[in-house]
């Protein structure tokens, strides 16, 4: 058996990307390190805020959005005045400038004011490197252009999604995966294979590419709350299997969907929200009818009429 295995042309060839793809790969996982490095800036800056009892985070939803970081600044300049501070908030912040003054209300110690600084900074420092990264990713993916539109026309899935998909799986989709389920399998998305004697056990998805999985992963938990397929597939799974489980499913989907896509070169058209229930309508139909058939019915449907 080892021997007509390892004959010429019973295995097929590793997926090897070319040049321009490595390249293209290791400055789009680059990428994604800095952005998550940035986003554990972010937590750490709202630890500080909470050692000096500044509850900044309860009432504005983006600790480092515009107002939040001009207050930010101004405390590591030292301004201690809640009222001042609160006159920062621009837009629909105003609104809640009562609630600004008691949550800017700490005790706040020159080294918290020199750690938001040296944070504030190392924030700036990374957005400028990821800036730069992004269009250095732009200009390589640029003749791809409407393979990244395609994607991102699938809910869940920006712009950077998009590129970090192009990047791992390379263009050329059709040659590279003969199936959506080898490109779902080489992604480890997939649950893994574990029988013995005959009984079936729980198993752990295959391991993969951890970056694509990562990302689509991600992807998946964004559309949780969205009035598509996608989201209905993931309050279903959700609801019977729990979130994680969901967030693999919903990754698979994506996958499944990205794969059609590009070897058809088509646009994402959504199945709906209410997907899901239109099937189980068809099988009570189909059921119902059966059962009736079997008692000596003969039974014709007429679909209602749309109102």
């Amino acid at each position: 058996m080892d021997c007509q295995t390892t004959s010429p042309g019973l295995l097929r060839a590793s997926f090897i990307p070319d040049r321009n793809q490595r390249e293209l790969r290791e400055l789009v996982r680059y990428r994604r390190s800095i952005i998550e490095e940035r986003a554990r800036q972010h937590n750490r800056i709202q630890k500080v805020l909470e050692g000096a009892n500044i509850k900044l985070g309860s009432v504005v939803s983006d600790i480092m959005g515009v107002s939040a970081r001009d207050m930010l600044r101004e405390i590591a300049d030292g301004e201690n005045d809640p009222e001042k501070l609160a006159n920062f908030a621009r837009r629909t912040m105003k609104k809640k400038k009562d609630k600004l003054k008691l949550a800017l209300q700490g005790y706040i110690s020159d080294h918290q004011r020199l750690m938001i600084k040296t944070i504030l900074t190392h924030i700036d420092f990374l957005t400028e490197q990821i800036d730069m990264l992004d269009q250095e990713v732009a200009n390589r993916v640029s003749i791809y252009q409407e393979d990244v539109e395609r994607l991102d026309s699938i809910p869940g899935i920006a712009t950077r999604i998009a590129e970090q998909m192009l990047a791992e799986l390379g263009t050329d989709i059709e040659n590279q995966f003969p199936s959506a389920s080898q490109m779902c399998s080489w992604a480890g998305l997939v649950p893994g294979n574990n029988e013995s004697a005959g009984k079936r056990k729980s198993s752990k998805t295959k391991n993969g590419n951890k970056y694509l999985k990562s990302a689509l992963i991600e992807a998946a938990h964004s559309v949780r709350g969205s009035k598509n397929y996608l989201g209905a597939l993931y309050r279903r799974t959700a609801a019977q299997k729990g979130k994680k489980r969901a967030g693999i499913v919903v990754a698979h989907a994506i996958l499944r969907i990205n794969y059609y896509l590009l070897t058809r070169k088509e646009i994402y058209v959504d199945l709906g929200e209410d997907h899901f229930e239109k099937q189980k309508q068809q099988s009570i139909v189909r059921h119902s009818l059966r059962r009736l058939e079997s008692l000596g019915y003969t039974v014709s449907i007429v679909e209602p009429e749309a109102s």
